[in-house]
């Protein structure tokens, strides 16, 4: 749908209401908020230890965009905040939103991504070089992973017992979610060696079932006709359509005959331009991967059917998250 006047208007400064959430959330303000038995801006400053005026100005602005309620000069939680904005919440979402914050400052680079088709920042930021943003990444992927993971594991229909592959794993969060699933289940999660030490913490509960290995997907190679199922969840969209296919072709060659492979992924329509976060999302792949972008389903269809699979089908994953799910099968 056009964009009207007003809405452009809006659209120039949406960027304000995610300043105000980052803000509140580098300072825990939403925690501080639920721990506080009289939560006036005099008590929030001193229990956060910051200015007065300058957290009243931050709390008014989160208010005005619908993340607080205020009632005689208290501050409150409204019911969706506290369900994913408060630490340790039932839908705790502070660590995913942590990588948003990260990623918030290459956006405003992105007239040089058009100049040059490059990124604006290196991936190996998150990916081993910085200690500290690698670890953060690595916890947000594992916030927005078990959020997506409890809708989706369940729609895996792994046999009992079956053996898994979960490629480009990241913190190991589905590897955890498919064994506590299933206790006769065993999983070889694999990623880059800063990302595979986060995820033996993540999977520590299920270690002997779940073995993590440091490894890199562009030119592993796996055991032929191994596993049960191959898994690739929300990491195919930093490849070329190239290196997708060769990707498919290993993986399927660690199948046994009747395995399936399922991916996990934002996907497109064909014109790549819906859904609206699909899109958008693509953008900041590309800010931050030398590769990055997000593909359609039936591209997906074709690289699987390169790759010797067959039997495609794809769907979207249970709301809010804006997910597809496709698998294939390695013919007998």
């Amino acid at each position: 749908m056009a964009l009207q006047i007003p809405q452009i208007v809006d659209l120039a400064s949406a960027f304000y209401g995610s300043a105000v959430l980052f803000a509140a959330l580098e300072l825990d303000a939403f925690t501080a908020i639920q721990e506080t038995a009289d939560p006036t801006i005099e008590a929030l400053s001193a229990k956060l230890g910051v200015d007065t005026r300058g957290l009243r100005l931050l709390l008014d602005g989160a208010v005005a965009v619908g993340l607080l309620e205020k009632h005689e000069g208290r501050y409150a939680l409204t019911p969706a905040t506290a369900a994913t904005l408060v630490r340790g919440a039932p839908h705790d979402l502070t660590k995913a939103i942590a990588y948003n914050r990260d990623v918030y400052p290459a956006w405003g680079r992105l007239t040089q991504l058009v100049r040059t088709g490059h990124p604006v920042e290196a991936p190996a930021l998150h990916l081993g070089s910085d200690a500290e943003r690698t670890r953060r990444f690595a916890l947000a992927m594992h916030g927005r992973a078990l959020g997506i993971g409890r809708a989706i594991v369940p729609q895996l229909h792994l046999p009992k017992g079956a053996r898994v592959l979960d490629l480009a794993g990241g913190p190991g969060t589905y590897a955890l979610l498919m064994a506590q699933q299933d206790p006769t289940l065993t999983c070889d999660t694999v990623d880059l060696p800063a990302i595979a030490e986060v995820a033996k913490e993540i999977t520590a509960p299920c270690a002997d079932r779940v073995h993590c290995h440091a490894g890199d997907y562009h030119r592993d190679t796996w055991a032929p006709a191994a596993y049960d199922a191959v898994t690739l969840f929300g990491c195919l969209h930093q490849e070329s359509p190239e290196s997708i296919v060769d990707i498919l072709r290993r993986a399927t060659d660690a199948l046994r005959p009747g395995g399936t492979l399922y991916v996990l992924d934002l996907m497109t329509g064909p014109d790549h331009t819906t859904p609206p976060f699909s899109a958008l999302f693509a953008l900041n792949m590309a800010l931050t991967t030398e590769n990055g972008w997000v593909f359609s389903d039936e591209e997906l269809r074709g690289w699987m059917t390169q790759a010797g699979l067959t039997d495609f089908s794809c769907a979207p994953v249970p709301p809010p998250m804006p997910h597809c799910l496709a698998r294939a099968v390695k013919p007998m």
